[in-house]
């Protein structure tokens, strides 16, 4: 039941989203940020992996896609692969030396890479641009062999696109999650020691879970920088890290329809708030206070409560006319 609800939810959301916002670009955001919580959910809500380094492959993802579509006259899906495919392969090398740590060590290991990455990015102008980013990123359309499957003219068209490609990644991990894999991370999770002495080669599990969570966080970064045209070194701060862990935490961990959630409150919120007062990340900072000392498990396990309740509700009023109709 919880499987079919957590898709159910994803493509409820997908659709409604274009009938409550006006702008394309708003809604693509949500998107882009909900594929990158769904990346940090599977180490923090699976694995049980604390990591501030998820801003190093956002910005692999921006970077790759903008070289390669302003370089390279690759078509933009074998652009946007190739930014994954570097994404999981730079979480590989980050992963190889972090997972071997635990608790605080990994956390300040994966912080370490992050502020080295963004140095490096800082440093490399010729390939980064610098303080300046990469700019003039197109947004090609998508096509295969030459063949134009799709125009990404508007801002609603390349929402499509974005819709279509977080729908199937949601599926995916959704079966991720749920196979023997997921199992045996959330073994790895709630008692590692012990899945160690069963025979699990908890190393390699946290690598492949790490690969994957890079690699989906790329994807993100990617279309990030395709649906705003630029890919600015404020993409491989600390700051994205950061903000991806907090929309992680709104949400709620352990559950993917929970980073969709968690994604669409914070960008909803962040744009309205920007409006009415500029020092707006304050009441952000206040309200992830309140979830993390009376809503443990986020916005997500705020709204199983209250299905739960209504239905406990209407429980209750069926068993009572069943019962008036037997006096």
């Amino acid at each position: 039941m919880h499987r079919n609800l957590d898709i159910a939810v994803a493509f409820c959301v997908v659709l409604v989203l274009p009938l409550l916002l006006g702008s394309g670009s708003l809604a693509s955001e949500v998107l882009i940020y909900a594929l990158a919580v769904l990346g940090c959910n599977l180490l923090l809500g699976y694995t049980g992996l604390l990591s501030f380094g998820q801003g190093i492959f956002f910005g692999i993802g921006s970077y790759a896609i903008g070289l390669m579509l302003t370089r390279t006259g690759l078509p933009m899906p074998f652009a946007l692969v190739t930014s994954v495919v570097l994404g999981g392969l730079t979480a590989a090398l980050v992963g190889i030396v972090s997972i071997r740590q635990k608790g605080t060590y990994f956390v300040m290991l994966t912080l370490a890479f992050a502020q080295m990455f963004y140095f490096l990015a800082y440093s490399a102008s010729s390939l980064t641009g610098g303080d300046n980013g990469l700019l003039n990123i197109p947004r090609p359309p998508v096509s295969v062999f030459g063949a134009v499957l799709w125009e990404n003219t508007t801002a609603w068209q390349f929402y499509v696109m974005v819709a279509v490609i977080f729908i199937l990644v949601f599926v995916a991990l959704h079966r991720v999650t749920t196979s023997i894999f997921g199992r045996t991370l959330l073994a790895i999770r709630d008692n590692e020691v012990r899945a160690s002495a069963i025979g699990y080669n908890v190393p390699r599990f946290k690598l492949l879970a790490f690969m994957l969570s890079g690699a989906v966080t790329a994807l993100a970064g990617a279309l990030n920088a395709m649906m705003v045209g630029v890919a600015p070194l404020a993409n491989a701060e600390f700051h994205v890290s950061e903000m991806i862990l907090v929309m992680t935490v709104i949400g709620g961990v352990g559950n993917l329809a929970a980073s969709l959630i968690g994604a669409l409150f914070y960008v909803l919120a962040a744009d309205w708030l920007s409006t009415l007062w500029p020092r707006w990340p304050m009441l952000l900072g206040l309200l992830l206070v309140a979830i993390s000392l009376g809503m443990q498990r986020g916005l997500w396990g705020l709204i199983e409560d209250a299905f739960s309740a209504v239905a406990a509700r209407f429980t209750k009023t069926g068993s009572n006319r069943i019962e008036e109709k037997r006096v």
